[in-house]
This record gives structure tokens, C-alpha cells and sequence, in this order.
């Protein structure tokens, strides 16, 4: 029944740890996903390598991106990472040809990063890490885990392990946009992509897997 679909999220997760831990696990998409999010961006740095012709290189890459969420649809399964990966180089694509600069390609994912990245710190220096908006909406309460100290500690360090992955990005992916250099900004957006992400998410699991804080917070503890 619908009701005890609504009940059963808070139940299904005894502490914070095990809760975010099925989230990450679903953030990543499984191998699969890991793939498909990084198709566009190779086959694009691919052909502007050996071509060096910007039309040529988006449209070898957007059609690639298709011929994915193509596969994806006829075996009816999720186009979520398939899709994510269209819309990213469809948008690069939107600012490279408007400019007529293979670079600008990168452009839209050092912006996000570096948005990404403020607004992580941003809820750090404000004491309401995003993370605890996850376990928020795993609970049903967004706020209730605020009331706990312990509980906003470890979503203050899961928000940091989360939020540098997209600093690194901004910081060696910039200065190779402002030296006009296309393919090592290829490379490096490969290289910080995935592969970045998947070890700061092990981080942040190998931080979740050493506590078990609760997911419904307690009374107040007197400070010590």
C-alpha cells in the first residue's frame, strides 16, 4: 500500500551512515553510468585532436551521446547518466558555437564546479551542510537533523569530502581554459571527472563506515 511506502524510507535505515551510503550508491550509476557520463567528452577531445575541426568534433560527440539514450531506450532501462551526459555537451556545444572556440566546450562544467563548490562552502560557513539535506530526505523532516550536534559534525565533513572534487576541477581546469589549451582540458575533465568523484566518494564511505550515528536525533547533550 502507498502508506507504508512512506513509512518504510525512515525505518529502512537505522543510521545516518547506512542512509547516505544507499544514496551514494545510487549517485554513481554503476559502472555503466561511470561510461556513459564520460563518452561525450572523449570522443569529443578524440576528433578535435586528430581534426581540429569544432563542427565535426560536437556533432561525432552529441551523435555518440544519442546513439547511447538510444540503447538505453530500447532496453527500457534508465536514461538518468545517458541524458546527463547529452545535456552537458549539448550545452557546451551551445557555447562553443557561439563563439566559434573549441574551448568553450569546458566552459559550462568549470562554471558548475565552481557554483557547486561556493555553494558547499557557503552551507559549511552557515553550519547547514547540504549533506544533512540528504539524510532530510531520507527521514521525510529536512531540518530535524539539525538539531543534533553530532549529526551536523559528520555532515559538515561529508559536505567537505563532497565539495572538493569540484574546487580541484576549477583549479587545473581554469588556468588550461585561459591557456587555450583544448585537448589537455579534454584530458583533464576526463581525469578529474569520474575518477575524481569515485575517490572522494570512497572517502566519504570510508568516513561513514567508521561511526553510527543515529538517524533520528535525540534530546540535546549538554556540551562537555
Amino acid at each position: 500500500m502507498s502508506t507504508a511506502d512512506t513509512t518504510a524510507a525512515p525505518e529502512a535505515h537505522a543510521t545516518v551512515e547506512s542512509a547516505v551510503r544507499a544514496q551514494l550508491s545510487k549517485a554513481l550509476g554503476g559502472k555503466r553510468g561511470i561510461v556513459e557520463a564520460a563518452v561525450p567528452t572523449v570522443v569529443f577531445t578524440g576528433m578535435w585532436i586528430t581534426t581540429e575541426e569544432l563542427k565535426l568534433s560536437l556533432i561525432v560527440s552529441i551523435a555518440a551521446a544519442v546513439a547511447l539514450l538510444l540503447v538505453r531506450l530500447v532496453q527500457r532501462s534508465t536514461p538518468q547518466f545517458v541524458l546527463n551526459s547529452l545535456i552537458g555537451i549539448g550545452i557546451g556545444a551551445f557555447f562553443a558555437s557561439r563563439t566559434g572556440e573549441a574551448k568553450d566546450v569546458f566552459l559550462p562544467g568549470i562554471y558548475y564546479n565552481g557554483i557547486y563548490a561556493a555553494g558547499m562552502l557557503l552551507s559549511i560557513i552557515l553550519r547547514w551542510p547540504i549533506v544533512g539535506f540528504l539524510v532530510g530526505s531520507v527521514t521525510g523532516d529536512p531540518t530535524a537533523w539539525h538539531k543534533d550536534p553530532g549529526l551536523v559534525r559528520l555532515c559538515t565533513r561529508l559536505t567537505w569530502l563532497l565539495m572538493l572534487p569540484c574546487l580541484l576541477r576549477v583549479v587545473v581546469q581554469l588556468p588550461l581554459y585561459w591557456a587555450d589549451l583544448v585537448a589537455p582540458l579534454g584530458v583533464a575533465k576526463l581525469a578529474l571527472g569520474w575518477p575524481l568523484q569515485v575517490a572522494g566518494l570512497a572517502a566519504m564511505l570510508w568516513l561513514l563506515a567508521r561511526g553510527r550515528t543515529p538517524i533520528q536525533p535525540g534530546p540535546a547533550q549538554p556540551a562537555a
